[in-house]
């Protein structure tokens, strides 16, 4: 019983956590709005998260000193930040252009198909899941849901 409801749990945070992408891309083209810049926002944007992640830290008793295990890591596992700057960033710029259900259709759409390749070939350390029919035919369905946003 336990496991159904942590399953149900995930997933309900992995809707809401998705609800949380366009909603900080709207709220981040206000704050564009305010300081002139995409680029100056998404900044800003990331100033905040680090702050509010440094407070969750320090209120939970996260130690500190693992940070430095990430010394030795492969270069790939510092590009994250990078890879979450241009997203914000991106988004920022997309917003006023596409509008938010746009903005993110499309983004979706593009989260599918990478999603795909990497599960396909085992990339970064995730389990290999073979591309299938099903699975194409999920990204398909996706893409033509991102055609119907943008039509109407």
């Amino acid at each position: 019983m336990t496991s159904f409801i942590n399953s149900y749990f995930f997933i309900l945070l992995a809707i809401v956590a998705g609800m949380m992408m366009p909603t900080q891309a709207a709220i981040n083209n206000k704050l564009a709005l305010g300081v002139n810049s995409p680029i100056l926002a998404a900044f800003v944007s990331f100033i905040v998260g680090t702050a509010a992640l440094f407070i969750y830290i320090l209120a939970t008793g996260i130690p500190l000193g693992a940070i430095f295990s990430a010394k030795g890591l492969p270069l790939v596992a510092w590009t994250g930040g990078v890879l979450g700057a241009f997203f914000v960033a991106t988004t920022v710029l997309l917003v006023p252009r596409l509008g938010v259900a746009l903005t993110f259709s499309l983004v979706i759409a593009g989260q599918m198909l990478i999603t795909l390749i990497i599960d396909h070939f085992g990339w970064l350390d995730v389990p290999e899941k073979q591309i299938s029919i099903p699975r194409v035919i999920g990204a398909a369905l996706i893409t033509v849901g991102v055609i119907l946003i943008r039509k109407f």
